[in-house]
């Protein structure tokens, strides 16, 4: 933990690179040319500076068509803020927080749909293993609390099922994509959940990346921030708990969503 503290601090430290993280801060979403506009900076410099971003879980990318496109992930930044804001605290700043998003929720949003939530993490394990550990029934319910059941195949449904034996699922959906081991898209809302707007969808996205597994979750077609903010809270614990699981074979000893 300390040493991903580490990279995020040296991360933090070069004002180009804050100022990068500023811009995607406006607009998400941003492919590296869009960055570059305006900056006076070569493309290979802004590469450069977004490596260590993306070394430090600050920038996540996600392929779209033939662009990359640039997400700011500030999942990283939260932890920081939860080390070291006491619970006191933490009222009178969500208080400024909730004035502030207020303001900026008058501002006209993108038209272009964009995923809502963007979050990486490097799994010292195979393609395969990290594969099964999402779809596996029996290994999701030990890391994740719930069975994710399915067939796996395109069309099919699948649901994220309760493990005290009620047989209850609190996510059902369809299965958007699956091309094992690399990609799996899901659509995702509970049993009951009607949305005008159609149910999220979770995409999972592996690649080997020096020696490990780069997995990217992508969860699309949030309702609003509050949403989002739950989803930031839930994916990064279970991330966590997945990548202990699969480097360790333990477990953290207290999952956050509980």
């Amino acid at each position: 933990m300390n040493e991903d503290m580490d990279q995020v601090f040296k991360a933090l430290s070069d004002a180009t690179r804050r100022l990068l993280l500023d811009r995607l801060r406006e607009d998400n979403g941003q492919s590296l040319g869009r960055l570059c506009d305006g900056l006076g900076m070569s493309r290979q410099a802004a590469t450069q500076h977004l490596g260590l971003l993306e070394a430090a879980n600050l920038v996540s990318t996600v392929k779209r068509g033939r662009e990359k496109l640039h997400y700011l992930n500030p999942v990283p930044i939260h932890e920081i803020q939860e080390r070291w804001i006491g619970k006191f605290d933490r009222p009178r700043l969500e208080a400024l927080g909730a004035v502030k998003r207020k303001a900026e929720s008058a501002m006209d949003a993108s038209p272009v749909t964009k995923p809502e939530f963007v979050y990486t993490t490097y799994i010292e394990a195979t393609l395969e293993r990290v594969w099964e550990a999402l779809t596996d029934a029996d290994i999701t319910a030990g890391y994740w609390g719930h069975s994710n059941i399915s067939d796996w195949q395109p069309g099919s449904p699948w649901e994220h099922r309760r493990t005290d034996g009620s047989g209850l699922a609190d996510v059902v959906g369809t299965v958007v994509e699956a091309a094992p081991p690399n990609r799996l898209v899901v659509t995702w809302a509970g049993p009951d959940d009607e949305r005008p707007e159609g149910p999220s969808t979770v995409t999972f996205d592996l690649k080997p990346y020096g020696g490990t597994v780069q997995l990217t979750v992508t969860h699309e077609n949030l309702r609003d921030e509050a949403e989002r903010r739950l989803a930031a809270g839930g994916w990064s614990a279970v991330l966590a708990n997945l990548k202990t699981y699969l480097e360790t074979g333990g477990l953290l000893p207290l999952p956050a969503w509980s």
